[in-house]
């Protein structure tokens, strides 16, 4: 809100860029999640999401509310899959995942109520279920990261540095 002003905000997707904000290597094949912040302030963040089939994103919780939407294709959340037409509702605090695009990967819209930092909630257990399944983490690719917010608290998955 320039000037305590409430305003009027209208982005298509095609004006925003595509951001890879996580990567992994399945056997040698890079996969990774893909970001466009179609809003990002301190009051909240809007993000079209699209997962590369088969990427794995680990159990964890956000320093907000967070509401996803899936558009296109199918995610496994913990032991539930969600086809598109899924809305799923994270109260601040609560941990979902781990997260496994489907097949065909899939396609999100995401809100994010304020902080949208995410908070691991099992790394050892990610760990083991990247061994098993042949996935070596990458390290987290260059986000275009406001001034305002502090830093990534996700780390590098693979990195027992980050516990």
């Amino acid at each position: 809100m320039p000037d305590g002003k409430p305003e009027l905000t209208i982005t298509h997707i095609s004006e925003t860029p595509w951001h890879e904000v996580k990567a992994q290597s399945h056997s040698g094949r890079r996969v990774s999640v893909w970001e466009k912040f179609l809003e990002w302030t301190p009051e909240r963040m809007v993000i079209y999401a699209r997962y590369d089939a088969g990427v794995i994103v680990e159990r964890h919780g956000h320093m907000s509310e967070h509401y996803v939407f899936v558009i296109a294709g199918e995610v496994l959340i913990g032991d539930r899959p969600c086809p598109a037409g899924t809305h799923i509702t994270l109260e601040q605090g609560a941990a979902f995942g781990p997260l496994i695009a489907g097949p065909e990967g899939a396609t999100l819209y995401e809100i994010m109520a304020g902080d949208p930092r995410a908070v691991p909630d099992d790394r050892e257990g990610f760990r083991r279920l990247l061994a098993e399944r042949d996935v070596t983490p990458l390290p987290n690719p260059p986000v275009p990261w406001p001034d305002w917010l502090q830093a990534r608290t996700d780390g590098d998955p693979g990195s027992a540095a980050q516990d």
